[in-house]
């Protein structure tokens, strides 16, 4: 991450309709935000995590991030999330490039076991993603996610390296 990276953090950490995907309930500020970024430069094995923004290179515009959170180097595992922010770049493949990056950094520089991540029964894309990169769905946390409409199931993908 970068400083100028801080106005689009904001904007999309404080963006409710990303709240239920994120596990998020209150919004951030700026000053928090900022420093966040200020220590982003520490070490994973430091902060146990690790935020990557997804550039558009031709574009020359930011479209979304990555991040790898709760890494653990003893057991070799981490969780993955990955947010394409601007639909108009939604299922265009930048996902897809984004996620295969972090997979093999995880398996050849960070030598990590396997990899995780939670999604929401109705985000069918991520479903999809996910188990296009190889990840077995290995759980379901029923009426795990709080909605307008009454409850979701979460589920639980891993993808263990052989």
């Amino acid at each position: 991450m970068e400083p100028e990276d801080l106005e689009l953090l904001y904007e999309w950490e404080n963006n409710q309709s990303y709240w239920s995907i994120s596990n998020t309930i209150t919004p951030f500020s700026r000053y928090n935000l900022k420093q966040y970024i200020e220590n982003s430069h520490k070490n994973i094995f430091e902060t146990g995590q690790l935020r990557l923004m997804i550039d558009h290179i031709d574009d020359k515009k930011t479209i979304g991030t990555i991040d790898i959170f709760e890494f653990d180097p003893f057991h070799k595992r981490a969780g993955i999330g990955i947010l394409i922010a601007d639909g108009s770049y939604r299922k265009k493949g930048f996902a897809t490039m984004a996620l295969t990056c972090i997979i093999n950094y995880c398996f050849k520089t960070l030598k990590l076991h396997q990899l995780y991540c939670n999604i929401i029964s109705n985000n069918v894309e991520s479903i999809d993603l996910f188990m296009k990169h190889g990840f077995v769905q290995t759980g379901t946390k029923k009426d795990w996610i709080k909605t307008g409409n009454g409850y979701l199931d979460e589920f639980i993908f891993q993808l263990v390296n052989e």
